[in-house]
């Protein structure tokens, strides 16, 4: 069974940095997508970014456009989120989760944010920011 282990989590201060890395294991799919959401307490999880195996397409939510980068290891079956800025409404439990064998481009752009789309799911990591 395909799992998603998270890491790089923890308490920063605003206007500081974190990479958070989600490998994932038991993989046989050529085509897949891995994106991150985040959840804060009392609020419904969220996409915040999206990169497809495929062809290195990323989505991005309109909140963290210009501060999140995100990338691929394919070769590790690995991605990252680099968050720089980082603001205290950043603040959340981060997750990846996976979408398998129907990840094109087209597909994705329209699906990357909905969490109900993805077949796997990390377990979470904490991101605290600290104003």
């Amino acid at each position: 069974e395909v799992q998603l282990v998270e890491f790089g989590g923890g308490l920063v201060q605003a206007g500081g940095s974190l990479r958070l890395s989600c490998t994932a294991s038991e993989f046989t799919f050529d085509d897949y997508a891995i994106a991150w959401f985040r959840q804060a307490p009392g609020k419904e999880r969220e996409g915040v970014s999206c990169i497809s195996s495929s062809d290195g397409s990323t989505y991005y939510a309109d909140s963290v456009k210009g501060r999140f980068t995100i990338s691929i290891d394919n070769a590790k079956n690995t991605v990252y989120l680099q968050m720089n800025s980082l603001k205290p409404e950043d603040t959340a439990v981060y997750y990846c989760a996976t979408v398998l064998g129907r990840a094109t481009a087209q597909v994705m752009g329209v699906i990357w944010a909905s969490p109900h789309e993805y077949d796997y799911w990390g377990q979470g990591t904490q991101v605290t920011v600290s104003s």
